[in-house]
């Protein structure tokens, strides 16, 4: 049998109950020399067989350090893409295909360049949630680890764009003082917090801390009592000698934090949704045990990209990559 990635955007093959997945995919990790790098946001499981969890920032250093022959991106396209775009020449695997961002489909290459047309004159600074395409008309990249750094790495009279989240763009002009012009994007998990649900969460647990990512809408970061980064949240749980957290992101960072402090709370807050109660990426979570399984046994689906795009997008990556070292 032939395999394929079916139009589902995955190797759709059907595996034998009986095969043990994490002891394939950890014996095809040493024979393939495979790095497996996992998202913060993805199914605990996924994040326990990898090699390497983190946010954008540190999965990007990662990618541009491994000396791995192949990676296996547990995450979504963007990351996968940056991947690739870091490692030109070794193979990336993304096990679904399908698996996006709705804050990187939300600004689509040839909308932004006719908004970008409108500012000859600006600078682009987009947020790494974005597409390659979109990554080949930015001057340098910036995650919400160190968006303020590269911010204000550019002189304070020099005009700016962010790009795409307006969220995370709009809380970087307050703590910067800037008035960038702002892409209208956001992420479909973190703007739909309801602000009724923190209240009422914070009223029925006032000994809680609520802490929340810098992709919420303005009204749920003014309640905040820490605002950061994936990493930063994670961080200031283990710091914070408070014992019960309500948490403004994606849940999967549960698992890491419950790791990281057993005796601790976490509780999540509720979308605006009726019909859903919980903090889930559903792009995230595409990503299965089997899924891994199969991508690393028939390398696919691979991410492939021109190489005009690579070198391009390259260049703000690496700008990026150097500042926050700096």
């Amino acid at each position: 049998m032939v395999e394929e990635v079916s139009e589902k955007g995955y190797v759709d093959m059907p595996v034998s109950p009986g095969v043990p997945l994490i002891r394939e995919i950890n014996r095809m990790r040493r024979e393939k020399n495979a790095v497996i790098l996992s998202h913060y946001y993805v199914e605990p499981e996924l994040q326990d067989i990898a090699d390497y969890v983190g946010d954008s920032l540190g999965l990007s250093q990662q990618a541009a350090s491994t000396q791995a022959d192949l990676i296996v991106f547990i995450g979504v396209h963007f990351m996968a893409e940056t991947a690739k775009i870091l490692s030109p020449g070794k193979k990336v695997l993304l096990p679904d295909l399908k698996a996006g961002c709705s804050l990187a489909e939300s600004a689509p290459a040839a909308k932004f360049a006719e908004f970008k047309a409108q500012y000859p004159d600006h600078k682009v600074i987009s947020y790494i949630n974005c597409s390659a395409d979109l990554k080949t008309m930015t001057d340098v990249i910036c995650t919400s680890a160190n968006a303020v750094k590269i911010v204000e790495s550019f002189p304070k009279n020099q005009p700016l764009i962010f790009a795409p989240d307006k969220n995370l763009g709009n809380y970087i002009n307050t703590l910067t003082g800037r008035n960038m012009v702002l892409w209208d994007g956001a992420c479909m998990v973190h703007e739909k917090f309801s602000v009724e649900g923190i209240v009422a969460l914070m009223e029925e647990h006032p000994d809680a801390e609520f802490i929340a990512h810098p992709e919420c809408e303005k009204p749920v970061l003014l309640l905040a009592h820490h605002i950061g980064s994936t990493t930063s949240l994670l961080h200031y749980v283990q710091k914070s000698p408070s014992r019960k957290f309500i948490v403004a992101t994606e849940s999967g960072i549960f698992h890491q934090m419950k790791k990281a402090c057993p005796g601790k709370t976490f509780i999540p807050v509720p979308s605006v949704d009726s019909t859903c109660g919980c903090s889930d990426c559903s792009f995230m979570k595409l990503n299965t045990l089997q899924k891994v399984y199969l991508c690393m046994k028939y390398e696919k689906p691979e991410i492939i990209l021109p190489p005009d795009v690579m070198e391009k997008a390259r260049i703000p990556i690496m700008r990026m990559l150097d500042l926050s070292q700096s």
